[in-house]
């Protein structure tokens, strides 16, 4: 009982890396497009911190 609790766990957090690392992805695509920082953060769920931080990387590349 205990090993299936703990697959569920490590299952949870895979899906939620996945589900950010595609926010992430989604978020770099609508700043290309010149979407502003504060709408991308409401349409993806990240925070803006974190698409300020896209867009600094953005800029760098």
């Amino acid at each position: 009982m205990r090993e299936s609790v703990i697959y569920q766990m490590i299952q949870n957090e895979a899906e939620e890396q996945g589900s950010n690392k595609k926010a992430r992805e989604i978020a770099l695509n609508l700043l290309a497009e010149g979407m502003t920082v504060d709408a991308i953060a409401r349409l993806t769920g990240l925070p803006v911190e974190e698409v300020q931080q896209l867009q600094q990387q953005q800029a760098q590349e």
